[in-house]
């Protein structure tokens, strides 16, 4: 029994670990920190979700292209998503 257990953690086919993950870890497992506050509500949720590496970026580019920018390709990312 514990070898199948291990074999279907292991094996990509069944994607047992990500299973494992998705529905037991991560809600225990916070990746990230905290975000700044001088970003609006909205912009802090979308920031929250991410990698602390994609949000080092997004802030960069908030910073470089200023929030309407930022909240623009926020706003054409969810339109693309309610297309599929």
């Amino acid at each position: 029994m514990k070898l199948l257990f291990c074999v279907w953690l292991v094996l990509p086919i069944f994607n047992g670990a990500a299973y494992i993950y998705e529905n037991f870890v991560r809600k225990y497992a916070k990746v990230g920190g905290t975000v700044s506050s001088t970003f609006t509500e909205s912009q802090r949720k979308v920031l929250l979700m991410m990698t602390p590496d994609a949000r080092r970026s997004v802030e960069q580019y908030i910073s470089k292209y200023g929030a309407e920018a930022f909240e623009r390709v926020v706003k054409a990312a969810e339109k693309e998503a309610k297309k599929r």
